[in-house]
């Protein structure tokens, strides 16, 4: 018996402690979808589980976890917890809601430079590997050379370009670079290199919360990519385009210019987005020549991953 205790004694002793375990993929490296798979829908209506939000959106800072180095982060607050001028300024403009594996996400992020990118997605695994993708992405872009603006611990600006206090450039003679070297003014690819910055990812229930985080009247597009269709007809409501959501959809929405992008691979489903939008007054169809115009339109083809 006491040869058994020794044993079992040893074995426990052996295991490691949960703290000390190593996580899946560390913050910078790229995650291995294998290892967060999950179910492809659940039902918004009935997900109880607790979720952070703020009382109104104007109380959350976008900056602090989501964007710290947006683009548009020109001034660099020193007291902690206190707004500064320009993120008070930064919050999502282009929302993708049901992200998914976030391709759709990172590919708008590059395509939309000057706007905000946010990610929506309820299921708790796939938006760990959205936000591990695009922490991993960011990481790649600072290693391509892509400049990064920023702030030290002291509140000033720093460029993510600069190593050892010197940038690249400054090693350069200009009468020495080569041609090939340039960036080509016409390239709009050299251009605006993407940084991924401008693109993250947020946990939340967005058919309850979505009011809490987003201001009235600040969205330019708002994309449902291949949403559960919810085939039985006493389901129908969870759809997530109704005449009542579209109502709130254009709350939310820039009057005049704000787009709404759906696309499914079910034809009842399109057929039921059609009609709605189309009975609904506050939304009408853009054109053929619109949509084959749209850059944005090709990517949700072709980028998002859920479908």
């Amino acid at each position: 018996n006491n040869d058994n205790d020794n044993d079992k004694a040893s074995a426990i002793a052996s295991t490691p402690p949960t703290d000390t375990v190593p996580p899946i993929t560390h913050e910078g490296q790229m995650p291995q979808k294998k290892f967060y798979r999950s179910r492809a829908h659940c039902n918004p209506l009935s997900f109880n589980e607790a979720f952070d939000y703020p009382p109104r959106p104007d109380l959350f800072d976008w900056t602090e976890e989501h964007y710290p180095n947006h683009p548009q982060l020109s001034d660099c607050g020193t007291d902690a917890g206190e707004f500064s001028a320009s993120s008070a300024q930064i919050h999502p403009t282009v929302l993708d809601v049901g992200c998914g594996f976030g391709g759709l996400t990172l590919a708008l992020s590059a395509l939309l430079p000057e706007e905000t990118i946010l990610g929506l997605e309820i299921r708790s695994k796939v938006t760990e590997y959205v936000r591990l993708r695009i922490l991993a992405s960011r990481k790649e872009a600072m290693g391509t050379g892509a400049s990064i603006a920023g702030c030290d611990g002291d509140g000033e600006t720093h460029d993510a370009e600069k190593e050892d206090g010197e940038t690249h450039d400054a090693e350069k003679d200009d009468t020495e670079t080569d041609a090939t070297d340039r960036d080509d003014p016409n390239d709009k690819r050299a251009s605006h290199r993407p940084t991924h910055q401008n693109a993250s990812v947020l946990r939340t229930n967005a058919m309850k919360y979505l009011p809490n985080h987003i201001p009235p009247r600040s969205l330019s597009k708002l994309f449902f990519c291949f949403p559960d269709p919810h085939f039985k007809k006493k389901n129908h409501p969870r759809r997530i385009v109704s005449t009542r959501l579209l109502t709130e959809y254009a709350h939310w929405l820039k009057p005049g210019e704000g787009k709404l992008y759906c696309i499914t691979d079910v034809r009842d489903l399109h057929e039921w987005h059609v009609e709605r939008c189309e009975e609904h007054p506050l939304f009408e169809e853009v054109t053929e020549e619109e949509m084959e115009g749209d850059e944005c339109v090709w990517a949700m083809r072709t980028e998002t991953e859920e479908g």
